[in-house]
């Protein structure tokens, strides 16, 4: 079973820990934004156009049993 640490050590040690990580520039944060936009509007338009392709294949095959 873990210890119990009082709140103002555990405090001090996350903020021991946060002086460790290395947080992205102003530019990577901009750049990966922009990524992750144009990966959603490709990913959008995929799924758009094979919704639109099955839609028009069923209802194809639904009408040829007419």
């Amino acid at each position: 079973m873990a210890t119990k640490t009082n709140p103002f050590t555990f405090l001090q040690q996350v903020r021991s820990e946060v002086g460790k990580v290395s947080w992205p520039t102003r530019r990577e944060t901009m750049i990966s934004t922009i990524m992750v936009f144009v990966m959603v509007a490709f990913a959008a338009a995929f799924f758009f156009v094979a919704d639109q392709l099955l839609g028009f294949l069923v209802g194809y095959v639904m009408s040829a049993g007419r």
